[in-house]
């Protein structure tokens, strides 16, 4: 085993397809699978030490080992050969989740859990995961056109070359291609300086697309080397990132984002495109964060 997929389920049918993913996953790394849900007693504190188990608390726990074990068994149907084990640990679920991430290849967990408000895309506890993890999350949301390709997000930031480095490697394993989006606007592109210093500083027409199309090329410069097996269908387009990303993910069976780009405050875990993302997009989304930025 080289390595571990770790998937968060709590019963619900959204956290089912995300064990279906996960082992897949798993099977394709070569990894091992971990099961886990995180025990939340609603009603009593957790007692710091023995004390007699109450019958409503058996119930409860019964039910929970029940629902773990069918997910350890769909993802044995779904990935037999893959090493399946399983765990309940009592606590928060962030906190669980999170924790759980720590030395991981991935985690992956549903858009939707069994709490929260019917009107949400997507849980709470999904979007905080994917801010917090300790690891890429993938997230799973509508069914995949399972003949599309991986959409790469790319907007030329340190923080987003991460992401960059998944999606090949994610190609790789899955043995498809990678359609490598850039999107841009005048307010959100930095002003090439002019070639001729006698020259005012403002652009010619079309420098402005050179010079995102040249974002494009430097950010995906190395991976095609190091992954030759990968095509990759470079594409700059006119307009707003979220529209754009959204758009494309129709046809694809994974979107791979960084969680944060060279836009929005520093101190953001997770950025307003991923967020976007994780809400309307129309297959699952892997959101990517840089090491450095792990917390």
């Amino acid at each position: 085993m080289s390595g571990l997929v770790i998937v968060g389920v709590d019963g619900s049918p959204s956290s089912l397809a995300a064990v279906e993913t996960a082992a897949r996953e798993a099977r394709w790394r070569g990894a091992g699978l971990r099961v886990v849900h995180a025990f939340h007693w609603p009603v009593m504190p957790v007692p710091l030490g023995p004390v007699p188990q109450d019958p409503a608390e058996r119930e409860f726990r019964d039910v929970v080992e029940n629902l773990v074990a069918e997910a350890v068994e769909r993802a044995r149907t779904v990935a037999p050969e893959v090493d399946v084990t399983h765990a309940v640990v009592t606590g928060e679920p962030l906190t669980v989740l999170e924790a759980q991430s720590r030395g991981a290849e991935l985690m992956v967990v549903g858009s939707r859990g069994m709490g929260g408000f019917v009107g949400l895309l997507v849980g709470s506890t999904t979007v905080r995961i994917a801010a917090h993890g300790q690891c890429p999350v993938l997230v799973v949301r509508e069914q995949p056109d399972p003949a599309g390709p991986i959409v790469l997000g790319v907007d030329g930031s340190r923080a987003g070359a991460a992401a960059v480095d998944f999606a090949f490697a994610e190609a790789a394993l899955r043995g498809v291609g990678i359609l490598a989006l850039h999107a841009w606007t005048p307010w959100n592109a930095p002003v090439p300086p002019p070639q001729d210093p006698t020259e005012p500083y403002a652009s010619r027409p079309g420098m402005l697309a050179q010079a995102e199309e040249a974002v494009l090329a430097e950010a995906l410069a190395g991976r095609r080397e190091r992954y030759p097996e990968v095509s990759v269908e470079p594409h700059v387009t006119r307009g707003g990132t979220r529209e754009a990303l959204i758009e494309v993910s129709s046809t694809a069976q994974l979107l791979v984002v960084g969680a944060r780009g060279r836009g929005g405050f520093a101190g953001l875990l997770l950025g307003s495109v991923s967020q976007a993302m994780l809400h309307h997009a129309h297959c699952p989304v892997a959101v990517v964060r840089r090491p450095g930025e792990r917390r």
